[in-house]
């Protein structure tokens, strides 16, 4: 059984961070996918490629799958650099602003 841990990342739909803090154990699909000839749907005898399970450390979700013998594969997360404007959002709203503020 192979597994894959990554820390998971932020979602284009959102601007914070929320869901990110935890590591995640992914298992690999194992069989092939079908496709139904009658519906069209995909499915696959495989159900492990539906199980995910967070873990609070790396360390956590490696000593997991070493006890369960699960091969592991660790994804290391990219640095994300700060998007912080020098004024913030309250900039919008300033009062000492040299010209007007419109849209």
């Amino acid at each position: 059984m192979r597994a894959r841990i990554y820390k998971p990342a932020k979602t284009a739909m959102q601007s914070g961070t929320a869901k990110t803090h935890e590591w995640v154990l992914e298992f690999a699909q194992s069989s092939a996918r079908d496709v139904d000839p009658l519906m069209g749907w995909t499915s696959s005898s495989d159900t492990q490629t539906q199980v995910k399970l967070s873990f609070p450390t790396k360390e956590a979700a490696l000593d997991y799958a070493r006890s369960k013998g699960i091969e592991a594969q660790v994804i290391e997360p990219k640095a994300r650099k700060a998007n912080i404007r020098p004024g913030g959002y309250g900039e919008n709203f300033a009062t000492n602003r040299r010209s007007v503020w419109t849209h």
